[in-house]
């Protein structure tokens, strides 16, 4: 069966899916997607484990080998993000149950999760697989699922935030696809390991070969909003359901990352970094996202808002940490995909039991909040805080971890705009925490602390927040040894 883990990951939630249409009952749909999402955590840990102690994994379908056949190909790089993948997915499973039956109809509930599946299939598809053109496949099923997700928020703007996504989506696909084209053109070949090889010793002044760079490129920022193509994310983490939220701003973006980081150090290689400047460019676009972004955050009143623009700022931080292409710099891109995932997570479940119990996002109806939910506010705090990278936070760890890199690369200016993008931070979670806990609540005076079946979600990722800003020895090493690949150009 240890063979066969890497096709089991995507077969468990892709074959479970069918059932929740087919039964059409809400408790049962989350029931089956509980334990699909459960099972491929234990899978993603298993393999994981495999790949740690025993080296790359090769799954060839249908026994054909590749570059003929379809490969999954998992080393130290892709399971790092399938166990983040498959984590958040368990931990949202466990907690929406509650959120989902207050915010979508309930005769669209068993759709929910059927589309819920379909994205976690698609995003550990993308992960998993060893083929280009593989990968855009799996890259269209989270997506399609991912615009009917959003669109199953209550407020009508979600169709507009959905239809927009799917927009911006639909183009990042096309030049993702136009990129990949171009490089068949050159190399006859979609497997990632293969084109690797085949382009080993091109020369990167071929301008096919900088047009396929470009697309994949700008296609690829799109998906992962990297600022200033980040214009559908703001709409659709405000408008969608919290659980849904939290469970695409910890997981999609970040596999966005994941396949960024294949086609640049996998695919193409360092060299061409330096022969075409598109780290200096990934640096500007990156600087600027984490202070634009952060300085919107600050004048927003949904909360959701707020914290979606912080998360473009902090997609600036994981492609600042790429653009200093050492390895120290990528280890800190890495990391941050994990400890990002675990403060956006623990902020947004946090608001999705603020909106369960007071059926609103807007900071000026929250005074007093933090007196009435005083379990649920206290994990936001953990999660602001590590937004800010206070110390003995995740946060902490991944800026620590930028600035080493910074100054290794002997970059002391953009050490300190890193701390200077910090105090933004400062300011937006302080709104939250002043208005929470230091004004007295005028109205809501019913409200009462989410339930436990949501609390405890909540709770054990801000728990991992705070255990992995001080135990730093599995993430960060992990992160580290994954970088050493990348950067050292090990297909």
């Amino acid at each position: 069966m240890s063979a066969h883990l890497p096709i089991l990951q995507i077969l468990i939630p892709l074959m479970a899916a069918p059932f929740c249409v087919i039964l059409r009952h809400r408790d049962i749909a989350w029931l089956i997607s509980l334990i699909v999402s459960l099972a491929c955590f234990a899978v993603s840990l298993l393999i994981l484990d495999q790949v740690l102690t025993q080296g790359v994994i090769s799954y060839f379908m249908g026994d054909w080998p590749a570059p003929w056949g379809i490969e999954f190909r998992i080393d130290v790089v892709n399971a790092y993000v399938l166990v983040i993948v498959a984590a958040i997915g368990a931990i949202v499973s466990l907690y929406g149950r509650h959120s989902v039956n207050k915010e979508i109809p309930k005769n669209r509930i068993y759709l929910f999760y059927t589309a819920y599946l379909l994205c976690l299939t698609g995003l550990l598809g993308m992960t998993a697989t060893g083929d280009a053109f593989n990968l855009f496949v799996f890259l269209e099923i989270s997506s399609l699922s991912t615009y009917a997700m959003v669109s199953l928020g209550k407020d009508r703007r979600a169709l507009t935030a959905s239809y927009q996504y799917l927009v911006m989506g639909t183009l990042g696909a096309t030049f993702y696809v136009i990129g990949l084209g171009l490089l068949y053109m050159m190399t006859g070949t979609l497997n990632i390991v293969d084109l690797h090889d085949r382009l080993v010793g091109m020369d990167g002044s071929i301008r096919t070969l900088q047009a396929a760079l470009a697309f994949l490129t700008v296609g690829l920022s799109l998906k992962l909003a990297l600022f200033p193509l980040h214009l559908w994310l703001p709409n659709a983490y405000s408008y969608a359901p919290s659980t849904v939220t939290a469970f695409l701003a910890a997981t999609a973006t970040k596999v966005a990352v994941y396949v960024m980081l294949r086609v640049f150090f996998t695919i193409f290689g360092v060299d061409i970094f330096e022969e075409t400047g598109l780290a200096n460019v990934l640096m500007i676009f990156a600087i600027a996202g984490m202070f634009v972004a952060s300085t919107v955050a600050i004048f927003q009143n949904n909360i959701k808002r707020m914290l979606a623009y912080s998360s473009v700022a902090q997609i600036g931080y994981i492609m600042l940490g790429i653009s200093f292409l050492n390895a120290t710099g990528v280890s800190a891109g890495l990391v941050h995909l994990l400890n990002h995932a675990i403060m956006k997570c623990t902020c947004f479940l946090a608001v999705g039991c603020i909106v369960y119990r007071m059926g609103t996002v807007r900071l000026s109806e929250l005074n007093g909040v933090g007196k009435k939910m005083p379990w649920t506010m206290g994990a936001f705090v953990i999660g602001g805080m590590s937004l800010i990278g206070v110390p003995l936070t995740v946060g902490f760890v991944s800026k620590w971890q930028l600035i080493s890199a910074a100054f290794e690369a002997d970059m002391m200016p953009v050490a300190a705009l890193i701390l200077l993008s910090s105090l933004l931070a400062v300011i937006y979670v302080w709104r939250v925490i002043e208005i929470a806990y230091f004004r007295e609540p005028t109205q809501n005076t019913g409200v009462k602390e989410a339930p436990l079946s949501m609390l405890i979600p909540l709770w054990i990722m801000a728990g991992a927040a705070i255990y992995f800003g001080i135990d730093t020895g599995m993430t960060l090493g992990i992160a580290e040894i994954a970088a050493d690949m990348l950067v050292g150009g090990t297909p």
